[in-house]
């Protein structure tokens, strides 16, 4: 094997291994920076060994086993610095006492308990909401400093920023390495499901930019989401989340056209759909709904998106049912959002004017008041209603108020369409 391709396997070895690795090595050490930084020693290890040694049987086992090693000796060291600092009657600069770790039962250690505790950390609430996608991003996902920037086009120096404080405000708090007790599951839970919500919401449908859609995000959030059921089998909101993404990710294909150009859902052609992940967004929500309580948010979301998925064309979805889960829906998460997409609903199943009128009850309402999909809801409704010139109007104002390029030359071709 020529060294080029060892790089090439551990670089895959890495990519793959990497969540568990540091999950493994924080339960150790307690802290996930320095945890993240012995992970990296041993890939650093494992790039000057592999080429000349060959790649072992087990990779992952190799490099969990020598990262554990190291942090290991770190603690021994860190130990000993302690004891010499009391000999010497000096006040220890290390606040907790930390027991030399047992190796052979580290590496008995359940790894499925080790990264189910690393994602409520990465996403734990003390930490902002951007703080929260950029560690899991980077922790859980693999993904590099660069690589978060450029997917949530914000400068690579201010995501390490966040990165570090967040690293940082963990160590200082104390965070504990562990499962939330079941007094605090639910809302940990919450802010678990919150993170990977927006890091698929904003590959989805992009903020800014010049693309619709970022699918390395979405593909990343549906990764972490099936670990995370895999990982929490008996939470309903847990495979709802993924039943939602599994379907909304099956239509990314017939998204847009071959210049990138965005395609609404009802014009998309749904034979680009990807069925094989339909059926497993289905399978998701029959699980979500099997385990009962009534269904949350995002297994709702779930349900109206299979609406749509199970329809084989779009004038064959069946919009009251649809409308009549945006009811349940706005009682369970009643929000802004929430009622404008309501309203796209009653206008598909009972006529515009019924649309119109919810629309308009939320045109002062403050929280939308720079958000462009209301002027571009309002516009739809107004051209289905005969009134093109308001049309035009509400979608170059919509035009004016995205920050997509795709999003916004749609918008100024629909209101050109209103003059013609």
């Amino acid at each position: 094997m020529t060294a080029a391709d060892a790089h090439r396997a551990i670089d895959a070895v890495w990519r793959i291994e990497q969540a568990r690795l540091i999950a493994g090595l924080a339960r150790i050490v307690r802290d996930v920076g320095l945890a993240e930084e012995l992970a990296h020693d041993a890939f650093v290890i494992a790039l000057e060994r592999w080429p000349q040694t060959g790649i072992p049987q087990n990779p992952a086992a190799w490099l969990m086993a020598t990262a554990k090693n190291r942090a290991i000796d770190f603690l021994r060291r860190r130990k000993l610095l302690e004891r010499k600092h009391d000999e010497l009657g000096q006040e220890t600069p290390i606040q907790q006492e930390v027991a030399t770790p047992d190796l052979d039962a580290l590496l008995d250690e359940d790894i499925g308990d080790d990264l189910l505790r690393l994602v409520f950390i990465s996403c734990h609430p003390i930490l902002s909401t951007e703080a929260r996608a950029a560690l899991t991003l980077r922790l859980l996902g693999g993904l590099t400093t660069e690589e978060i920037a450029r997917a949530f086009l914000v400068p690579e120096p201010t995501i390490a920023q966040r990165i570090v404080r967040a690293k940082r405000a963990l160590a200082e708090a104390g965070v504990p390495f562990e499962v939330p007790r079941r007094a605090e599951l639910a809302s940990r839970l919450a802010s678990v499901l919150e993170v990977l919500y927006l890091i698929f919401n904003e590959g989805y449908s992009a903020t800014a930019g010049q693309d619709w859609m970022r699918p390395g995000l979405c593909e990343e959030a549906l990764r972490l989401g099936r670990i995370l059921a895999e990982l929490a089998p008996q939470e309903p909101e847990v495979h709802g989340l993924v039943a939602l993404m599994e379907i909304q990710v099956s239509r990314l294909g017939a998204r847009t056209d071959p210049s990138g150009k965005p395609i609404l859902l009802l014009d998309q052609n749904r034979a680009q759909w990807n069925y094989v992940l339909v059926r497993r967004g289905l399978a998701a929500l029959e699980r979500a709904e099997a385990l009962g309580g009534g269904l949350g948010p995002y297994a709702l979301q779930a349900a109206i998106a299979a609406c749509h998925a199970r329809a084989p064309t779009a004038g064959e979805t069946d919009w009251r049912l649809i409308a009549a889960l945006y009811d349940a829906l706005s009682r369970v998460a009643p929000s802004p959002v929430v009622e404008l997409n309501r309203a796209v609903a009653l206008a598909m199943a009972f006529g515009p004017a019924v649309g119109l009128e919810l629309v308009d009850a939320l045109t002062s309402e403050p929280s939308l008041k720079a958000y462009h999909l209301l002027p571009s809801v309002r516009g739809d409704l107004l051209a289905k209603l005969g009134r093109p010139d308001e049309a035009r109007a509400e979608f170059e104002r919509a035009a004016s108020l995205t920050r997509n390029g795709r999003e916004r030359e749609m918008l100024r071709r629909r209101a050109a369409e209103c003059a013609t």
